[in-house]
């Protein structure tokens, strides 16, 4: 695991993606749960775990076009995460603002991360 001396920023993406879903699980579960946040939690829970889940699946690839789509995926992935930490945000109270602030910049940078990838990957094939 390799951290840049100024930030802490962890450039392992394994384990980067690997913390940002233990991070989300945490913030859902110190939310109270009711008919407006119980759904928008499940759905952050599966598309924040699942970023980590499909770059695991990327790195053991069984082609390039498989690594790309898969990539691609956590792309995705992470683009809904940053939509229902945004639904989250106007749903529950100003205690866990900073925490979904600070997660959504997180999902942002591996967003242009994974575009970055796939990108490249679409370069390469080329």
């Amino acid at each position: 695991m390799t951290q840049s001396p100024n930030n802490n920023k962890i450039y392992d993406l394994e384990e980067r993606t690997a913390v940002f879903g233990e991070n989300i699980i945490k913030l859902c579960r110190s939310i109270r749960q009711d008919a407006v946040t119980k759904p928008i939690i499940n759905q952050l829970i599966r598309s924040g775990t699942s970023i980590g889940a499909n770059y695991m699946e990327a790195n053991g690839a069984s082609s390039k076009k498989d690594f790309a789509n898969k990539i691609f995926i956590c792309k995705k992935e992470a683009q809904e995460t940053k939509h229902w930490l945004r639904m989250l945000a106007v749903s529950v109270s100003d205690e866990a603002q900073e925490e979904i602030r600070r997660l959504w910049n997180e999902c942002q940078e591996l967003t242009l991360i994974f575009q970055k990838i796939t990108s490249s990957a679409r370069d390469n094939k080329n």
